[in-house]
């Protein structure tokens, strides 16, 4: 049995991998930023992702952590609390710091699928038919975050996973999946639970390390 830390445990990755590490007897560590908002999630405990104290004291005796974290659920709740343009990058500080000093060897992020590049090299992110320019800045922040793994001197063994922009909320469990790199893949339909497939395949059999993969659905030929 492996234990996993899931922070961001209250949204819907981070639900579907909490879901999944359950579905495959993992011992699960739910994270949230308040344990009363989320009464259904068992093992909930409070704790911030840019904080290094709290991963560190989070982290002692797990195998593995998700990061799946948000500073907002969606586009018009990111409009309305505002961007931190450095979240993800204190994130990226405060889990190679905190996983890293209480031994936690792994590390699942959640990347974003406007961070790939295009058939041509260029960011998705610069390309306003794929992104609004008002969301531009959050992927700037999450390239940022990124930015900021790829450069580090660390122990921690990390991976962040770049699902499609649009991740079927309703779609059932497959358990098939593809992984790609940079380059943004061909469209196919990805459910939050084949994500979750994805991520704690990852973490049982790690096969990806310190880099960024894409991950899309697996349609049947």
């Amino acid at each position: 049995m492996t234990s996993i830390a899931v922070f961001g445990a209250g949204g819907r990755a981070g639900r579907a991998g909490t879901a999944e590490a359950h579905r495959r007897g993992h011992r699960v560590t739910a994270v949230v930023r308040d344990p009363a908002r989320h009464p259904d999630l068992t093992s909930a405990v409070r704790g911030d992702v840019t904080d290094p104290e709290t991963v560190t004291s989070i982290g002692y005796g797990h195998d593995a952590v998700v990061h799946a974290v948000s500073p907002a659920s969606g586009p018009d709740a990111l409009a309305a609390a505002g961007l931190d343009p450095e979240f993800f990058v204190r994130a990226a500080d405060a889990l190679l710091h905190g996983l890293a000093r209480a031994d936690v060897p792994r590390l699942v992020a959640i990347g974003l699928f406007a961070t790939l590049i295009d058939a041509h090299g260029r960011p998705l992110y610069d390309d306003p038919a794929v992104l609004p320019a008002e969301l531009r800045p959050f992927a700037l922040s999450h390239a940022a975050g990124l930015d900021r793994l790829r450069a580090a001197d660390t122990t921690v063994d990390w991976l962040v996973l770049t699902p499609p922009a649009a991740l079927d909320v309703a779609g059932t469990r497959t358990g098939r999946y593809r992984l790609g790199g940079e380059r943004a893949p061909a469209s196919a339909p990805l459910s939050y639970a084949d994500l979750a497939v994805a991520v704690v395949d990852e973490i049982e059999s790690p096969r990806h390390h310190r880099t960024r993969v894409s991950v899309t659905g697996d349609a049947p030929a």
